[in-house]
């Protein structure tokens, strides 16, 4: 990086109002001078999972809240200010557009620079916001939306080397919640009983590891799952706490088996490239569970690779992330201007065929 910038980063994909501000400067470590969340759980709670109208119209309360607490968390103003950053997709297209909008208010306003981020590149350069891990590395993105095996070789230089055809990981456990009656989000609420559970009493399957690629599916697990939780319920004529424990323990195990036994494919193919400082990286949302981060290290020990997860505030939905990736794309030469639109689709490797097929807007993944 050649120039020192002091990035203003919004983030509104799904149900976090993110807002954040990090210096980028030459020869130090980036940092995050303040990085504010207004969370939406609550709103949410008794839909048993996001609801797109709801999230868009807390955003649009929200954002210009969240930016002012972000600035005075940060002792700054706007006139410090360099660059705008905004996450323009993939997501939920209301919150996406919200995002858009007030950063462009505040390019126009101020007569700053706008640069339009993918949320998934946000998450991919995390590492090199928090551990300055140097091009080309293997990440593994891991969230509610999204699961991928990437090699980043640049800030908008990926490669797709597999992910999941059907649900992802996160919305896999926010589904195992409900079918169980957990809280929502069901990623801490799953971890949070396994920990109490036997994970050796029900063993659900581990789907395409007969498949020798680095690709993954989560839909015949949770079916599993609603399976076994049935035939409980019609042996014992209900779901005892010990049950919901011991369910969830066993499906955190075949998800964290899965995700190291495909890890170690990825990293093979990596490591055919012979980077000069090998690594792989794990980030979203998903990346916060401490089993999946176990499994997933002791495959990295396995092939000699560092590991690097980032601080938990990190993998989940943040605008330092997006902050510090617009830094990056600035600096690659890379400029958004008033017509950037907001993008429900936004694949990261734009040369891979699509895994999820596409629409009207493009492909999903």
């Amino acid at each position: 990086m050649n120039d020192d910038l002091t990035v203003l980063g919004l983030e509104s994909s799904c149900d976090d109002t993110a807002a954040a501000i990090v210096r980028v400067s030459k020869g130090k470590a980036p940092e995050i001078l303040s990085s504010v969340v207004f969370g939406q759980n609550d709103l949410h709670a008794q839909f048993g999972g996001v609801v797109p109208e709801i999230a868009a119209r807390a955003h649009a309360e929200k954002l210009d809240h969240c930016v002012r607490d972000a600035l005075q968390a940060a002792d700054s103003t706007l006139d410090a200010i360099d660059l705008i950053a905004v996450t323009a997709g993939p997501g939920l297209i209301g919150g996406v557009l919200s995002g858009v909008m007030c950063a462009k208010g505040i390019a126009a306003g101020t007569g700053l620079p706008l640069i339009g981020v993918n949320h998934l590149s946000g998450h991919a350069l995390t590492p090199r916001l928090t551990d300055q891990l140097t091009y080309p590395y293997l990440m593994l993105l891991v969230s509610g939306g999204h699961c991928q095996f990437l090699i980043a070789r640049g800030c908008d230089d990926f490669t797709r080397l597999g992910g999941t055809i059907d649900d992802a990981p996160g919305e896999a456990f926010d589904k195992t919640a409900r079918l169980l009656g957990l809280p929502q989000p069901g990623g801490p609420s799953v971890e949070a009983r396994a920990k109490l559970g036997d994970a050796k009493r029900f063993r659900f399957p581990r789907p395409l590891l007969d498949r020798d690629d680095c690709n993954l599916s989560f839909s015949g697990l949770k079916t599993a799952l609603l399976r076994t939780r049935d035939q409980v319920i019609a042996d014992q004529g209900g779901l005892k706490q010990k049950d919901v424990n011991d369910l969830c323990a066993g499906f955190q195990a075949a998800v964290s088996e899965v995700l190291a036994i495909k890890t170690r494919r990825a990293l093979a193919l990596y490591l055919q490239e012979a980077p000069q400082f090998p690594a792989i990286a794990v980030a979203g949302g998903v990346a916060a569970n401490q089993s999946i981060r176990t499994a997933l290290e002791a495959a990295a020990d396995e092939n000699g690779v560092d590991f690097v997860a980032p601080p938990l505030t990190l993998c989940t939905d943040n605008a330092a992330m997006i902050a510090y990736a617009g830094a990056e794309l600035f600096q690659a030469g890379k400029r958004s201007d008033m017509t950037l639109a907001a993008r429900p689709r936004w694949p990261l490797d734009q040369t891979s065929p699509s895994m999820l097929g596409s629409g009207k807007k493009g492909a999903k993944a």
